[in-house]
């Protein structure tokens, strides 16, 4: 009954979503809005009655919706893309934040609303949705442009913030003060993983999809890659983050291996039949009774977030050193909220510190701002324009000037001393993350493995003592590399401060003095950090002594290996980096022209009323009939390279074709309205 109860659901929410899909694109709007308005046609709050009887069941395709979104966006945005807009994203990221948090309390204290509930409001109004956005984006064909790829880095700052603010505002609600302690326990293990997944993505997933496309199977590559985005998605949640979060650092990850294109066209459709259910699920949520009860706050919040996040996210992206266009186009493109503000609202509620209307308003906010979302992006060109025109002279000087000027910085570079300042302070925060990360695991270990062995040899200061050993096994590569760029940091600051000197001068005796003062602190510093990190491992003293002895004896004989594992490892994530992908996949079209020295390019425009147009390019039988090959098709504003053959043209269309001169003329009858060939 169950199966059938189920299958019965999902029959409706796939009926009703291909419907919208019909409906929306006939009427050239973006198909996510078809998805929402349809969850609220099928919902619970909608008369005459429910026809969906297990919300549960769609609601965990929902979340396999979201994985797959998230997924997908970090195939398209890889490591390279997020380091270029990262100072971007870390600014309109903060500012966005700070001034939705300082708006929403205001708007909670104008309305009556407590503290608390104030509070929570502005927290739930800080945080943009990433599901949504990267939806109309790609509904609008424009997730490859520039100021797309901002936003895409914003979001994910946004999502790595918000984690904090929820360990934030958890010890906020039960002790009504901020714990500094909190929040940097919370900012050191989420560092301690980003580091350690990162690194141990980059070096070993690209080499695992390398072996798994020996096989030329596309069975084997597609299972293999869902089973590391469900994998890591797994573990990500487990320790409590974002399961969004983790989705797009996998695909990120594999966004640097070269079968990057073949994956994507592998997930594509993956993506899309999951993506419905989301969607249609968030409909589902929406109460029209709820909405008019509540009209005045939704209606006014609305408000607060479409102007407050264009303003706030506008401004940091500009003050980043972005031209006005592409910050606005940013800002205009963040103007909602949802998955997130679902998670904060019902925080409040499970800590019993909000009032049981903030959740419904957060749900109805949320559908406003989404139904909003693909119009403001498609309308922020024209936003832009007017802004150009109605602008004083003077004033879009000074702005072009500033953008000029920020955006100049950082192409003249930094001084050698500070980039290779920069870049050691990198390689060294991020091997202690790593480290600080394994001694997690091993903790994590620790507490269980008398559950798993009841009969450890030595019990509990047994299980501690090989923990820790373990441990600094692991971690010892990192800890030798860490001591050694301290040793190069220490004689890089005695050069700047002191500068060069003659063997034996006295600016040479001072430079020695300074580079052994300052590696010895940073070593002592070093092994406060592991005593630290140690501090719930160590066993008993005598067992203590023991333990160390071993890893003493462990440390010099492995110290020459340990060095070498590192460097390569180093090389590993270089060779990430540098393997450029392989070409995309094409699709099973016609071959080109063998004498491609003849082989020219031309765009043709289907006329209206041509007969070419309503036909599916292998009807049109072109390559047979002129020698001519179709390699991309631009409509409405996007471009279909390399269309399949069951592409069906349409009027209005620009079609790039390659082949002769003769051939291309050929081509250019029958798509312009010759009698076609049967």
């Amino acid at each position: 009954m169950h199966q059938t109860s189920f299958l019965q659901d999902l029959a409706i929410v796939m009926s009703v979503a291909a419907l919208a899909t019909i409906i929306f694109r006939q009427l050239h709007q973006p198909v996510v809005l078809g998805y929402i308005i349809a969850g609220v046609v099928i919902g619970p709050h909608t008369p005459p009655f429910a026809m969906i009887a297990d919300e549960h069941a769609i609601e965990t395709l929902a979340e396999l919706g979201i994985i797959f979104l998230m997924f997908a966006l970090g195939l398209e945005f890889s490591l390279r893309q997020l380091k270029q807009v990262g100072a971007t994203a870390f600014i309109g990221a903060s500012l966005e934040i700070l001034l939705m948090i300082l708006a929403g309390y205001g708007l909670g204290r104008f309305f009556g609303w407590n503290q608390m509930d104030s509070i929570f409001l502005g927290a739930i109004l800080s945080i943009s949705s990433t599901t949504i956005i990267v939806k109309a984006l790609e509904g609008l064909g424009k997730t490859r442009e520039h100021f797309a790829r901002l936003i895409f880095g914003i979001l994910i700052v946004e999502d790595i913030l918000a984690i904090l603010m929820i360990a934030l505002l958890s010890g906020f609600a039960r002790t009504g003060e901020l714990q500094a302690q909190a929040a940097g326990v919370t900012i050191l293990s989420l560092g301690s993983f980003l580091g350690t997944l990162l690194v141990a993505g980059l070096i070993i997933v690209p080499r695992l999809l390398n072996y798994v496309a020996r096989f030329k199977s596309d069975e084997m590559l597609l299972i293999t890659v869902v089973g590391l985005c469900f994998g890591i998605s797994l573990v990500t949640v487990k320790l409590g983050y974002s399961v969004a979060l983790g989705a797009f650092l996998v695909g990120a990850i594999i966004a640097e291996a070269r079968q990057i294109y073949k994956i994507e066209s592998l997930m594509h459709p993956v993506r899309d039949l999951f993506s419905a259910v989301f969607f249609v699920s968030i409909g589902m949520l929406i109460d029209p009774v709820l909405l008019a009860k509540y009209a005045l706050p939704i209606f006014a919040i609305t408000v607060v977030v479409l102007v407050g996040k264009v303003f706030s996210c506008s401004l940091g992206t500009f003050v980043a050193g972005n031209d006005m266009r592409t910050s606005l186009r940013v800002g205009m493109g963040l103007a909602q909220i949802g998955e997130f503000s679902f998670i904060i609202a019902a925080l409040g509620l499970s800590l019993n510190v909000t009032s049981d209307f903030l959740y419904p308003i957060a749900v109805a906010v949320s559908s406003l701002t989404t139904l909003s979302t693909p119009y403001l992006i498609k309308s922020s060109d024209t936003l832009v324009g007017w802004f150009d025109r109605v602008a004083p002279k003077p004033l879009l000087q000074a702005i072009d000037a500033y953008s000029a000027r920020v955006g100049s910085l950082g192409s003249q570079g930094a001084a050698v001393e500070r980039k290779l300042f920069g870049k050691l302070g990198a390689q060294i925060a991020l091997n202690l993350l790593i480290v600080a990360g394994i001694f997690a695991a091993a903790v994590f270990v620790q507490r269980r493995i008398l559950v798993w062995w009841t009969e450890f040899p030595g019990g509990e200061d047994g299980s501690k003592a090989a923990t820790w050993l373990a441990a600094l096994l692991v971690s010892f590569p990192l800890l030798v590399a860490v001591w050694r760029k301290l040793e190069a940091v220490a004689m890089l600051v005695a050069e700047t401060s002191v500068g060069l000197g003659k063997p034996g001068s006295r600016e040479s005796g001072l430079q020695a003095v300074i580079t052994s003062t300052i590696h010895l602190a940073g070593t002592c510093l070093l092994v406060l950090l592991v005593a630290f990190l140690s501090s719930t491992l160590l066993p008993s003293r005598n067992v203590l002594l023991l333990t160390l002895v071993i890893m003493i004896i462990s440390g010099v004989l492995l110290y020459r290996s340990s060095v070498k594992l590192y460097s390569r490892a180093q090389s590993a994530l270089r060779d990430t980096f540098d393997q450029p992908a392989d070409p995309p996949v094409l699709q099973e079209t016609p071959s080109l022209p063998p004498l491609l020295r003849e082989a020219r390019l031309e765009t043709v425009e289907v006329q209206p009323g041509a007969e070419a147009a309503g036909k599916m390019i292998a009807e049109l039988k072109l390559r047979t009939q002129t020698g001519a090959s179709i390699v991309g098709v631009e409509r409405d504003n996007t471009s279909i390279v390399n269309p399949a053959p069951d592409e069906e043209l349409a009027s209005g269309d620009q079609i790039l074709l390659i082949g002769s001169e003769d051939q291309l003329r050929a081509a250019r009858e029958l798509l312009c309205g010759s009698k076609m060939k049967n």
